[in-house]
């Protein structure tokens, strides 16, 4: 199989956890690619038709692509449980919450990088901020327990989640008034999984 990445994307990094923490990251040639939102690859493009990293290409079918649909993959393919049908709900909700998280930060930088600086919106980039901001708050006062719990595909997509927002967005202090967060993701970040996919190594 190949992966199709690029960069520091917190997204293809909760693919590399994945394969690290069910032990295919052998199983996998790493090919990087062009992932602009205005130029991509066309090597991305012939995998994923939305231009779109990650991209995670078969020999016996049709590449995979969006991080979530590659992890539930690469879990089935261990049968490793980080989709656990006990708390299987929880556990896609908490995901989703981690991917949208990702999703308005990647555009922050987007919106910086790819549009000439007098058109940059700051009412554009600051309501992004409050999707993050809010999914934080929600992290800290209803999913600590969870992410306190038995290793899961949702602890991958947030610590991932949360170390994007270490590596572009630090002086937002993601932090500030969220300890038990901030605890629980530094003692994630211990894991090899992370140490081998942290993006400021």
């Amino acid at each position: 199989m190949k992966l199709l990445k690029a960069g520091p994307s917190p997204f293809v990094r909760k693919v590399l956890v994945t394969l690290h923490e069910t032990d295919q990251i052998g199983d996998v040639d790493m090919v990087d690619v062009t992932a602009s939102p205005v130029a991509p690859d066309p090597a991305l493009i012939a995998a994923n038709p939305v231009g779109k990293i990650p991209a995670l290409v078969r020999p016996d079918g049709p590449a995979l692509y969006d991080s979530r649909v590659i992890c539930r993959f690469l879990d089935h393919r261990a049968q490793s449980g980080l989709y656990p049908d006990s708390r299987i709900w929880d556990t896609l909700t908490l995901e989703a919450t981690a991917d949208g998280i990702m999703d308005a930060a990647v555009l922050i930088i987007y919106e910086e990088r790819f549009r000439p600086r007098e058109q940059v919106s700051m009412d554009w980039i600051e309501g992004q901020w409050g999707k993050v901001a809010r999914a934080l708050d929600a992290l800290e006062t209803r999913w600590l327990s969870h992410l306190a719990g038995p290793l899961d595909m949702g602890q991958i997509a947030v610590a991932c989640a949360l170390g994007y927002l270490d590596f572009r967005h630090d002086a937002r202090k993601w932090r500030t008034g969220r300890d038990g967060l901030a605890r629980w993701h530094e003692a994630f970040c211990t894991r090899p999984s992370m140490v081998a996919t942290d993006p400021m190594a």
